[in-house]
């Protein structure tokens, strides 16, 4: 395992019990659970039980690993990434958030490129997907931006928050991050 990974303005790393309350404080935010998983707000002993799942898990191995993303300059934790590697280990899953302090500075796209990085030239990974809401016309552009093809849409596929949902696909080969 290579972590950190680093960046010019980032530190890609393992969760750690004090950055509880950092995550608590943007995943709690509505506009950042919107297009999420999880519903807001998220509280403080929430945040700590998922800091603890975070540091306990693997990267490695097959499943979901959070990396913490850190601002180097400052040492506040901007966000996270999420990764599922399949268990045949050669693909797998992407997902990122960000605390809206940090958004629109190009941060999310150097996190996710130094975890691609990560995973095809360290790991040898063959593929990585990622799905975003319709509505998440943000989301989309990053994933575009670092490398992704837009594969595919899944009408009302996803049941989340009350509504139905339209599922963007994008996927990203080894060759074309190479490329």
């Amino acid at each position: 395992m290579s972590l950190p990974l680093r960046t010019s303005r980032l530190l890609v790393r393992r969760f750690r019990p004090e950055d509880a309350s950092a995550l608590a404080a943007y995943r709690t935010l509505p506009e950042v659970a919107r297009y999420q998983g999880w519903s807001a707000p998220v509280t403080e002993d929430e945040a700590r039980r998922l800091v603890r799942e975070f540091t306990a898990a693997d990267p490695d191995a097959p499943g979901w690993f959070q990396y913490a993303v850190e601002e180097r300059e400052s040492g506040v934790l901007v966000g996270d990434v999420g990764v599922r590697l399949d268990a045949n280990g050669m693909q797998a899953d992407l997902g990122f958030t960000l605390a809206p302090a940090a958004q629109g500075r190009g941060y999310a796209t150097e996190a996710v490129r130094a975890v691609l990085g990560d995973l095809f030239e360290r790991r040898g990974l063959r593929r990585v997907s990622a799905v975003c809401d319709a509505r998440n016309h943000a989301s989309a552009r990053l994933l575009e931006r670092v490398g992704f093809r837009r594969e595919g849409m899944r009408p009302a596929y996803t049941w989340l928050k009350g509504e139905w949902t339209d599922d963007v696909l994008y996927g990203l080969l080894a060759e074309w991050w190479r490329d």
